[in-house]
């Protein structure tokens, strides 16, 4: 059925679970933004596509987490998967802190609020030369190849490499980090299958127990790393108890890199689908910063974010009850005409506001000046060192919404 003719419900399915849809979201996005802006699915959430009601939605501390990790998660028409994730929430450790992705204030301003003080804006700063020469040296042999998989040989390595040495992570452990936390994030897939949120498990199992065996060595052997820096943060007596400071490595970790591999493959398919705008980047590369962020507008590397309702609230203008799940499609509210001129047009010289893309109020990503210096980085090194860049094979989707990127992107380079 043509997408102009979905009754939203049909293209809400179609947009979590057609081929088509996970290929090009926006088709769909457009099609519930003008029928059904705050669309009461039959899910029983609430979809909101514009930018403003995300925005709203995302501030309003009317709006928050769901009381229990997962009921944050789209609902499943999948009976099994429903009962699965209702049972992994039953067998969850006292132990086990929650993630602050799933907490409300106070806990979340708690925990937030000492992660931050070791996370700091001039860590990352201070990073940025290292980040430089990282992501030279990881281009340097990309091109000395002739190109390849940007995901593989710059996508994936620059970024673990950062996350890895900013936490503290060994060098000789970063490359079994891949495969757990590709797992590991499936498990917040709206599609995500019994066997897939069981890999997910296992999968956060394996990455946990790494974490509290690093946890248990720095506390005995502190040294200049971001882990040992949680274990010593103290704000007038509060700290950060052992599970808590695992659970934000983890948190870190996992999200330093993902995401960031989004971004790069993100905005390198971008740039080859938009060639008149890659030339303009190149022969302009003063751009890259506003270039960046149009990368994250255009192919946002995190399609949707989730809140409940704590009280009565309402969003545009219209009442929604307490326990009310809303998901706010940031994806969408990236291409919403009303913030963004011709917002399907990719334009590296859009200056128009920062995206969504980062989500917004409290759970603002905590990475964010991260992220956005490594896409810097690695496309500043790119233009430096290559006089050309086309793309050598398929671009193939990961079977993936929430957090959305591809499985492959393979160029090839011609040096300057």
């Amino acid at each position: 059925m043509p997408v102009r003719e979905m009754a939203p419900d049909e293209a809400l399915a179609a947009l979590f679970f057609s081929d088509a849809g996970l290929d090009d979201p926006n088709p769909y996005y457009h099609r519930l933004r003008a029928h059904a802006p705050v669309h009461h699915s039959a899910t029983g959430a609430i979809f909101l596509t514009r930018y403003e009601d995300c925005r709203e939605v995302l501030r309003d501390n009317r709006f928050g987490k769901a009381t229990r990790e997962g009921d944050s998660l789209i609902p499943s028409s999948d009976p099994a998967v429903a009962e699965y994730r209702r049972d992994l929430l039953r067998r969850r450790g006292p132990d086990r802190p929650m993630s602050m992705l799933f907490l409300n204030p106070p806990a979340h301003t708690r925990q937030r609020g000492l992660v931050s003080r070791a996370f700091t804006p001039r860590r990352v700063e201070e990073l940025r030369s290292r980040i430089r020469a990282l992501a030279d040296g990881v281009v340097d042999r990309f091109v000395e190849q002739g190109g390849g998989d940007l995901l593989e040989a710059v996508g994936f390595p620059l970024p673990v490499a950062v996350i890895g040495a900013m936490v503290g992570v060994p060098e000789a452990d970063w490359p079994r980090f891949r495969s757990l936390i590709t797992a590991a994030a499936a498990g917040i897939e709206a599609g995500a299958t019994v066997e897939e949120l069981k890999a997910a498990e296992a999968a956060n199992a394996e990455v946990y127990r790494y974490f509290e065996g690093l946890v248990a060595e720095r506390r005995a052997r502190p040294r200049d790393d971001l882990l040992t820096d949680l274990l010593a943060v103290d704000d007038a007596g509060d700290r950060l108890s052992e599970p808590e400071v695992i659970v934000v490595a983890m948190l870190l970790f996992a999200a330093g890199f993902e995401t960031t591999t989004n971004l790069i493959g993100n905005g390198m398919a971008a740039l080859l689908r938009n060639p008149a705008e890659m030339a303009r980047l190149w022969d302009d590369p003063a751009r890259l910063p506003g270039a960046v962020e149009e990368m994250l507008r255009w192919d946002s590397p995190v399609q949707l974010d989730v809140r409940t309702a704590l009280e009565p609230a309402e969003v545009a203008g219209e009442p929604v009850p307490e326990g009310q799940s809303v998901v706010t499609l940031l994806g969408a509210a990236n291409r919403d005409p009303d913030h963004f001129a011709d917002p399907d047009r990719f334009d590296v010289g859009r200056d128009e506001g920062p995206p969504m893309s980062f989500a917004s109020g409290i759970h603002y990503c905590l990475g964010a000046n991260l992220s956005r210096a490594e896409g810097h980085e690695v496309f500043g090194s790119l233009i430096e060192r290559c006089r050309s860049i086309e793309l050598d094979g398929p671009l193939v989707r990961r079977h993936r919404m929430t957090l959305r990127g591809f499985e492959a992107v393979p160029v090839r380079v011609v040096p300057r």
